[in-house]
């Protein structure tokens, strides 16, 4: 049986996979900030040897996407020297490793669904750390080995939009929600389940980027709308434009990914948006 190292477990994709965990024949190790330090080397290779790991999957990372712009230091700490660590690692080791990415790592400025292949052009401190850590996996060429870039990201697990807006929801009577942003949410539980499939397919001799995110597309105003349609409450949401609400850190305004390739190489098929949010909000208790 492998034994599956799972760092960044208290987060939203992290607590999904420990959710799903039963349903799959892994030894699986969830570790957090406060029992791994993936950005200490010696710690890092001692508890792979220790635990005779087989797979990585590393859904450890500093999110906070505005606040990197005054903590460069911290998030390129996390996202990118300890992926330069554990991608070492895991080829010094022969670990097959999932390293979760963003679409971040875009400028936002295509007019099609970005691919694999399209030019990074990261337009934040966040963005540049993961695009960074992208470039060091890459340059080990690990075996067995992907990138995974997902979007809009939310769980019934740990902070998110959808969460926000409920809990505005409840007290507001109405919101502005931008509306010239757009792109698709991913459902942790969507992604936590399609990385346990497809994991004894992974076989490859070089690092393989993936896009995944739910099917759709829509701005951040239309999933507030439908969460609050959903949802049933009685707040009005109104548009606003991007620059009406100012954040520290610059967000791509076109986050849409094509997810043809990872359909195809895995012959997976991915959840429709409304569908994930209702399932979502159901956990959460909250659509009436």
């Amino acid at each position: 049986m492998s034994n599956i190292l799972v760092t960044g477990s208290n987060g939203q994709l992290g607590s999904e996979i420990k959710k799903l965990s039963s349903n799959y024949n892994y030894n699986f190790l969830f570790t957090t900030k406060d029992t791994l330090d993936i950005a200490d080397l010696n710690s890092m290779r001692a508890f792979l040897i220790e635990h005779n790991i087989d797979i990585f999957i590393n859904c450890a990372a500093y999110t906070a996407v505005d606040k990197a712009e005054s903590n460069q230091k911290v998030a390129n700490s996390i996202n990118n020297i300890a992926v330069k660590n554990i991608a070492m690692l895991c080829n010094e080791f022969g670990i097959k490793l999932i390293h979760i990415s963003t679409d971040y790592v875009f400028d936002g400025k295509n007019f099609k669904p970005y691919n694999e292949n399209d030019k990074t052009n990261p337009n934040s401190v966040y963005g540049k750390t993961k695009r960074d850590a992208e470039r060091a996996i890459l340059e080990y060429n690990l075996k067995n080995s992907i990138i995974i870039r997902t979007s809009w990201i939310y769980s019934s697990f740990g902070n998110n939009f959808v969460k926000t807006m409920l809990n505005l929801g409840n007290d507001k009577d109405e919101l502005g929600v931008i509306f010239d942003q757009v792109g698709t949410p991913t459902y942790a539980r969507d992604l936590a389940k399609t990385i346990l499939d497809i994991l004894p397919n992974i076989n490859n001799t070089k690092v393989q980027i993936y896009n995944y995110s739910n099917e759709g597309v829509l701005s951040w105003y239309d999933f507030a709308k439908e969460i609050m349609k959903m949802a049933k409450l009685n707040c009005k949401i109104n548009p606003i434009e991007t620059k009406e609400y100012p954040t520290p850190a610059l967000r791509p305004h076109y986050s849409i990914l094509n997810k043809a390739k990872i359909k195809k190489d895995f012959d997976i098929a991915i959840p429709y948006w409304k569908d994930s949010l209702e399932k979502c909000l159901k956990i959460l208790g909250e659509r009436k």
